[in-house]
């Protein structure tokens, strides 16, 4: 495609990781790109995450597929510069302590290795000599090699920052704005109307109102802790932990809850000596708040698989909610009667190992290009009924 053919500009809505993704590769092949924004970059679920870029949890299909394609765009990103010392490379643990987690690890570890991603199964012994931190009640575990870390909001300052794009905070997307010859020729907003040559809605569930997809994205809310630095427990984890408990909480075996409150811990060792814990998966929108059961159950799981954390002073607790899509599936690609609106959106707890090689692909649909990565499963036209707010 000749420079000719790219958008002259594009107007995107949202400015979390996925959205400043899309902006900063448009930004590569010269497009003129503004974001608006509710609140402001990475003010949403973005900011609000725990940052892993993992594919440990992922069930075969398309969904890993993405995580791999994910993992080694953050490698690829940060051996080129535009990511150095925001991307962590490191394993992640599986951690089971019970006979159904031990069931449940043994077939997605296997799950993992069909898929060709490294794994190493621990027994008990070998579990104890390469993760000293574990309690004797972690029976097993798998190390997942090859995933990494990244902190959101740090991730977006830097696609912004690099990519010099205009971000117009404090900007509520109202409706879209239908032109005469059915395309899309902006978004009218409580700031008056931006218009642009193809407009990419990547606003989590901001995106549910703007294309009328209320029966099919809803909120979900995780809630998160954050202990003081604890620098020898910190450095002696070797990776990131996940609790077998987590797989069943976030779906990524059958049989997990679909509704409610799952809990699923994870225990993350920060770079700055800090320790990130979760968490809960709930149907909720109230992200400005944290309950009382809610912080003693995650603090409980974590002290009984990692004793030590039980002399480690929790700093903050707070919440963040994502977007989740009934069928589990994030929507990705362009949407169906309008050929210059995409949507980038539903990621759920899975947008920070997916912004970057997802904002890449809405990119390259933007300009007519073919993505690397195989959206078909991520089409938004699966859902039939969908129609546009204009």
């Amino acid at each position: 495609m000749t420079r000719t053919e790219l958008p002259s500009s594009v107007l995107i809505a949202g400015c979390g990781i996925v959205g400043a993704a899309t902006a900063f590769f448009l930004a590569r092949r010269g497009v003129d790109v503004t974001i608006i924004d509710r609140e402001g970059p990475a003010a949403a679920a973005t900011g609000a995450a725990d940052g892993a870029v993992s594919v440990a949890s992922k069930r075969p299909g398309p969904m890993m597929v993405a995580a791999l394609s994910g993992v080694a765009l953050y490698r690829q990103l940060l051996a080129e510069g535009v990511l150095a010392d925001l991307f962590t490379p490191r394993s992640t643990f599986i951690i089971a302590a019970s006979d159904e987690e031990c069931t449940v690890l043994e077939a997605h570890g296997a799950a993992l290795s069909g898929e060709g991603v490294t794994v190493e199964t621990l027994g008990r012994t070998a579990l104890a000599q390469r993760f000293p931190a574990l309690s004797p009640s972690a029976r097993m575990g798998a190390e997942v090699k090859g995933d990494g870390h990244a902190i959101g909001y740090r991730i977006v300052n830097r696609l912004l920052s690099t990519s010099g794009v205009t971000v117009r905070r404090g900007v509520a997307a109202k409706h879209l704005i239908e032109a005469a010859n059915g395309r899309i020729a902006g978004i009218a907003t409580d700031k008056g109307e931006f218009r642009a040559d193809a407009v990419v809605i990547a606003a989590g569930n901001g995106a549910a109102s703007l294309l009328r997809l209320d029966g099919v994205m809803k909120p979900r809310k995780g809630q998160l802790l954050v202990t003081e630095r604890a620098p020898a427990l910190n450095a002696s984890m070797p990776g990131s932990i996940m609790s077998g408990r987590y797989l069943l909480s976030k779906g990524s075996q059958k049989g997990g809850p679909a509704s409610g409150r799952g809990y699923g811990l994870v225990v993350d060792p920060l770079v700055t000596g800090q320790f990130l814990i979760g968490g809960t998966r709930e149907d909720s929108d109230a992200r400005q708040t944290n309950d009382f059961d809610a912080v003693k159950h995650i603090l409980a799981d974590a002290v009984a698989l990692v004793p030590g954390l039980a002399d480690v002073r929790l700093l903050r607790a707070f919440a963040g909610v994502r977007t989740a899509v009934v069928d589990s599936l994030p929507l990705v690609g362009r949407w169906p009667v309008h050929d210059n609106l995409f949507v980038a959106a539903g990621f759920e707890g899975d947008g920070i190992c997916l912004g970057p090689v997802m904002g890449q692909a809405i990119a390259a649909l933007v300009c007519g290009e073919q993505p690397t990565l195989d959206l078909s499963p991520f089409t938004p036209s699966r859902f039939s009924a969908c129609e546009v707010a204009a």
